[in-house]
């Protein structure tokens, strides 16, 4: 259950940070956008299927 807690928490931060990151001129970078996404969807799914058993 630690590691479930801890896993969401590092890709939350991943996916927050992928998702809101911007360059000098105000743009973002469609690498970081992905991962981002792909981030959160790991940290929903643990989220929710191994911690709050919701599936």
């Amino acid at each position: 259950m630690f590691v479930d807690i801890l896993f969401v928490v590092i890709t939350a931060f991943i996916a927050w940070h992928g998702l809101t990151w911007r360059d000098e001129a105000g743009e973002s970078d469609t690498v970081r956008l992905l991962f981002g996404a792909i981030a959160l969807l790991f940290c929903l799914r643990v989220l929710f299927v191994d911690i709050f058993r919701v599936f």
